[in-house]
């Protein structure tokens, strides 16, 4: 319950801060610098390697949710001979693995994490590859036959050379963490894509079989995105990003429901 309060407090101060909030935003800019510099060395430092396979980034810079799953999903069903490596937030295994083959899935959710386990199920030729080392994924992924390789969220990883295309997400002010939602700045000196919604891409949301009771159960970052198209839901319950449901939540949900 605690971690679910401070996840929410959390959200709110980046993306809908209050008085408070910002006047804590304010105060902790001597800490957001010292990160801010930290991170900018750690991306002058890095040579980024080739993998010898077309590599394409596909995420944001800033915490939280930014709808790149439907993206990358599109791009690898456009592209024949796509892999997707992601690092598998969430799941319960650790090191590498493979999810889907290209031509079927290998493991289990709790293995690849919710992420992994979606493009696996929606996209019954591309191979999808779990691994916190990202360019590990990669290797396996040429040696699986992929043509090129979607990373999922990889925009920091600078020691591989790829293409980056970021979803560009608006926040309250412009400041890296802890004063604001920027995990990393588009440094200057790096080369990347910056895509914006409903003038490079459109995002088409729809409810399958709708009906006038239904509630709205979660586990994403800034779940509230999700309100504009479900304004009459009876209930909404938002679980922590990622969250693993037990039977017995699910139980619970539909008898309060």
């Amino acid at each position: 319950m605690l971690k679910k309060s401070l996840t929410s407090w959390g959200e709110r101060y980046l993306y809908r801060p209050r008085l408070l909030e910002k006047l804590l935003s304010l105060l902790l800019l001597p800490l957001t610098f010292i990160y801010c510099s930290v991170v900018y060395l750690r991306f002058l430092l890095k040579n980024p390697i080739n993998m010898g396979i077309p590599v394409i980034s596909v995420g944001n810079l800033t915490l939280g949710g930014s709808g790149k799953t439907p993206l990358v999903t599109a791009f690898a069903h456009t592209f024949e001979g796509s892999a997707i490596v992601l690092r598998g937030y969430g799941r319960k295994s650790t090191g590498l693995h493979v999810v889907h083959d290209g031509t079927a899935i290998l493991c289990d959710v709790q293995t690849s994490g919710d992420e992994a386990m979606i493009y696996a199920q929606k996209l019954s030729d591309t191979i999808v590859i779990v691994s916190e080392i990202r360019e590990l994924g990669i290797q396996k992924a040429q040696a699986l036959g992929a043509k090129q390789v979607f990373l999922d969220d990889a925009y920091s990883k600078h020691h591989i050379k790829k293409l980056d295309l970021i979803i560009d997400v608006e926040t309250p002010n412009q400041f890296c963490i802890p004063s604001g939602a920027y995990r990393e700045r588009l440094w200057s000196s790096k080369k990347a894509l910056l895509l914006k919604e409903n003038v490079d891409f459109t995002r088409h949301v729809h409810v399958e079989k709708a009906r006038n009771k239904m509630a709205l159960v979660t586990a994403i970052a800034r779940p509230e995105r999700l309100d504009k198209y479900l304004p009459d839901v009876v209930q909404k319950v938002y679980f922590e990003d990622h969250h693993f449901f037990t039977k017995e939540e699910v139980e619970a949900i539909l008898n309060e429901s």
